[in-house]
């Protein structure tokens, strides 16, 4: 099976910002189901950190959309232009948890 790259997010501006910064992605997705990860995968977006752990632990590759938030953007919606500002970065992790 061909390794696919999934774009986590219901945010349409990440999405944008995902876009105009070239990334490529197999598939948009509201909700990762991790079940559906197979090795060589690559997943980006914000996940919680047992779903990003789950993701490495079936052989996919992780990629955070880092994002330093001040307190008062939380909660709000983003553009891709507000991403910018934030200077917004999408940085690989491997994750996975301590027994």
């Amino acid at each position: 099976m061909t390794p696919r790259t999934y774009f986590v997010s219901r945010h349409p501006g990440a999405m944008e910002w995902a876009a105009r910064h070239g990334i490529q992605v197999d598939q948009q997705i509201d909700h990762l189901d991790v079940e559906r990860i197979q090795a060589g995968d690559t997943v980006i977006g914000t996940l919680p950190v047992h779903l990003a752990a789950r993701v490495c632990q079936r052989g996919g590759r992780y990629l955070n959309l880092s994002i330093d938030l001040p307190p008062h953007l939380r909660g709000r919606e983003l553009s891709a232009d507000d991403l910018e500002a934030l200077g917004a970065r999408v940085q690989a992790f491997h994750v996975q948890p301590i027994d």
